[in-house]
């Protein structure tokens, strides 16, 4: 076993510096910029949200498994429903298939530097399951509250990586992530299932993480950090002017089953690198 992979399976993540270089964390900031430009925000006005009752009836999030969809944040509408700010200030993330339907998001993610670490952290068969884009807004990014991405793409057995991109240098002040070292091998908590068009969590563990335990992953841009998809994990709220824009990609194990219970079902396989 490697250096990296010790650390990986200790701790639930590593923190890799200086893995993408600027020039291109601004293009694909640039290019994120062009999406939001050619979006309608009249189309769609779906929030995404920590509270998961939203997600429960929202088909927009529901169906975005093969979609390049937009989420607004919780503050972005006054009472009118009218935006308090331009769109462009006002869009939570895009998902769920950037890295399959956008060139240059595919290009990023299969790059041969990310299939190179994903190997290195022993992933097998490696699949590219989901992808979103972050923009944690000035004054009004929300709150990501303390969770398990295996919570989300469950597999069976537990194999599944995610790569967060630092595309603006992350710290407390904009709503950096903060992890439990080791709390991946606690288990797995809850689930969250579908059944058709309805949703629920399964709840596994209700003993609550213990936040004393909680560092902050504060990353200059062009940093990646792993995240085993058991490890607990949140971002606070950014009230500050700054942004702090990232890309995150989700791979499973092609060696593990993938159950049907998932919210994310996707209406073609997932490709790997």
């Amino acid at each position: 076993m490697n250096v990296l992979s010790e650390r990986y399976r200790r701790d639930g993540f590593l923190v890799l510096e200086g893995f993408v270089e600027p020039a291109r964390c601004d293009a694909l900031r640039a290019h994120a910029d062009r999406l939001v430009a050619g979006f309608d925000p009249d189309a769609h006005r779906s929030v995404f949200t920590t509270n998961e009752q939203t997600r429960h009836s929202d088909d927009h999030f529901l169906d975005s498994a093969g979609e390049i969809r937009f989420f607004f944040e919780e503050d972005a509408f006054d009472a009118s429903g009218v935006l308090r700010q331009p769109k462009e200030r006002s869009i939570n993330k895009i998902g769920h298939a950037l890295h399959d339907l956008d060139p240059e998001f595919d290009a990023f993610s299969r790059d041969p530097k990310i299939e190179a670490l994903v190997a290195e952290l022993g992933l097998a068969a490696p699949l590219l399951m989901q992808s979103m884009y972050i923009f944690k807004q000035p004054f009004i990014g929300g709150e990501v509250r303390c969770h398990q991405d295996s919570t989300f793409l469950h597999t069976e057995p537990e194999a599944m990586i995610g790569l967060w991109f630092a595309l603006e240098d992350a710290h407390r002040g904009n709503g950096c992530l903060w992890a439990i070292p080791g709390g991946h091998h606690a288990g797995l908590k809850s689930r969250f299932v579908r059944e058709g068009r309805a949703t629920r969590f399964e709840v596994r563990d209700e003993t609550p993480w213990d936040d004393s335990l909680l560092v902050p992953l504060e990353v200059p841009k062009g940093t990646v950090i792993v995240l085993d998809g058991l490890v607990p994990h949140m971002s606070q709220a950014n009230r500050s002017p700054a942004s702090r824009h990232a890309y995150t990609l989700h791979l499973v194990s092609g060696e593990s089953a993938y159950p049907s219970t998932n919210w994310l079902q996707r209406p073609t396989p997932a490709r790997g690198f």
